[in-house]
Formats: C-alpha cells, sequence, structure tokens
C-alpha cells in the first residue's frame, strides 16, 4: 500500500484565521497526518497550532523543501515514506503549494511512483487576482519572476504587454516585495497607455488593495502603497 500526498493551502494572511481560508474538512486530514514537507517548518508549525492540530506537533516529522533543496536524491527520501505506505501532507509558507512553490517537486516525483496526489481547497492569490481583475480569465499565463536589470526587464514587460494583447491572454506575475514600487514604475515607462495593469496587493488582509486601471490611468493616481507587500500583477489588452 502506498501513502497519499495531500497538499494543504494555508492562510495568505496574517489577519486571516484558518477557518475563514479553508473548509473544515481539511482539519480531519490534516489531523491524520504526522509527517510534513514544508517550505520552512517554523511557519509550518505554527499553522497546524492556528488549525488546531489534533496531536502533539512536537510528535510530528518536518522535512523541509525550498529553494536550498537543489539534490533530487533529498527529494527521493522525502517520499520514500509514502511508498512504505506513510502519508504525507506539503506545507507552504502562504496560499497552495507547489504553484509558484518549490512543492512542485515532491508532487513531482510522487506521480512518477504512482502515488495518489490529492490537493485541498484553499487561497490561491494567483486566482484571486484573475477573479478580482475583471480581465481575461479564459485565457491566463503565468509568469513568476521578470528579470531584476535593464534592458532585460523592460524587454520582458514589453514581450509580456505584446503577448496580452496579439493572444488576448493575461499576464500575471510577480516581484520581490521590496521591489514593487520599481517595477510598477518601470511598467508605467515602458507600456502602452491603453494597455491594462490590474494591482493585486496583500489579497485577504484588512488592508487588501486590487484595482485594475489603464496605464494611462495609473499614470495619473500615482503608484499605491504596495512597497514591501506581496502583491500581483496582471498586464492585459
Amino acid at each position: 500500500m502506498l501513502g497519499t500526498l495531500y497538499l494543504i493551502p494555508c492562510p495568505i494572511s496574517d489577519d486571516t484565521t484558518v477557518e475563514q481560508v479553508t473548509p473544515a474538512a481539511n482539519s480531519a486530514i490534516i489531523d491524520s497526518l504526522d509527517y510534513f514537507i514544508v517550505e520552512n517548518t517554523r511557519s509550518a508549525r505554527r499553522f497546524l497550532s492556528k488549525a488546531h492540530y489534533a496531536r502533539a506537533i512536537d510528535d510530528a516529522e518536518f522535512v523541509e523543501l525550498n529553494e536550498h533543496t537543489t539534490s533530487a536524491t533529498e527529494v527521493a527520501r522525502m517520499v520514500e515514506p509514502l511508498l512504505k505506505g506513510r502519508s504525507a501532507g506539503v506545507i507552504s509558507e502562504a496560499g497552495v503549494p507547489a504553484v509558484a512553490d518549490p512543492g512542485q517537486a515532491v508532487v513531482e516525483l510522487c506521480h512518477k511512483h504512482g502515488i495518489r496526489v490529492v490537493p485541498l481547497v484553499g487561497p490561491s492569490s494567483i486566482l484571486m487576482a484573475v477573479m478580482a481583475s475583471g480581465l481575461s480569465g479564459q485565457s491566463f499565463a503565468f509568469n513568476g519572476y521578470l528579470p531584476v536589470k535593464e534592458p532585460d526587464r523592460s524587454r520582458a514587460i514589453k514581450r509580456l504587454e505584446s503577448r496580452a494583447q496579439s493572444e488576448h491572454q493575461s499576464q500575471l506575475f510577480i516581484e520581490a516585495p521590496y521591489r514593487n514600487v520599481k517595477l510598477m514604475e518601470q511598467m508605467l515607462r515602458t507600456c502602452t497607455p491603453n494597455t491594462r495593469l490590474c494591482v493585486a496587493c496583500n489579497i485577504t488582509a484588512a488592508d487588501e488593495f486590487i484595482r485594475t486601471k489603464s496605464i494611462a490611468e495609473w499614470k495619473k493616481l500615482g503608484v499605491p502603497d504596495i512597497q514591501k507587500k506581496p502583491t500581483i500583477f496582471i498586464l492585459a489588452l
């Protein structure tokens, strides 16, 4: 018998409780597990505490899968307990695992071994941004991080703008929060006036900010207060 890999969403914002953003059915699954593959052990333990984990957290086993995990052998070791029948939960630092998240590596390996992968319901900032943007939800692409340095960044912005216009496809991307303002200022300099830009900041938090305006309108309004706050940007026609 093989174990099951559960992908466990957690709150995006500290302003929300686990109960506000995930269904009660998730709790029974979380309580059944004692093995967790996590992006960060400290934040995972904090999440389990807020989720009222029924077991003693100190008795649970945690292994970290993050940007420092570079060896396929390490990932293989994480999957070994599932091959022996033990189920596991994957927990990201925020939101859903395996989307813009290193959890993808263990999910990929589980599929290779025929291990069942079960995604649980919970908040995804990417999908929530699309939902609230008023931009195309029929065709969209998540592009991760753009290049940091010029002229590569400007070229990337123009390329995404061109795709948005030619393919009528919403183009999503993110930035390290402390570089949000610089990125948006670059978009205002680079994009054409009629291109639309959605700025979705601090989704689910008390100060959540989601606005879609044309580049021309954003130039008049100015850059909102997004510095050092998790933000999704969407370019569209």
